[in-house]
């Protein structure tokens, strides 16, 4: 179901703020369970680990969510 305007699903202002959030809380998380996953038991490391893997995965999506905004104003600038 595509409206074909040819623009970004980015387009809204929204996701850029959230995953930056998003990416920070699960950095917070991992550096909270870094210290028990290194003294803990070595189950404790998946933990830290998914917690920086989430981090890393969001901003990645911030990444591309600010070039394809950048993508769209320089197409608008073009017209």
């Amino acid at each position: 179901m595509s409206d074909e305007s040819g623009g970004s699903a980015f387009s809204e202002g929204y996701v850029i703020p959230i995953a930056g959030l998003v990416a920070f809380v699960f950095a917070l998380m991992a550096g909270l369970t870094a210290q028990r996953a290194l003294s803990g038991d070595p189950a404790d490391v998946g933990v830290t680990v998914g917690f920086a893997a989430v981090a890393v995965l969001a901003l990645r999506i911030r990444i591309k969510a600010v070039a394809a905004r950048s993508e769209d104003d320089e197409g608008a600038i073009e017209e």
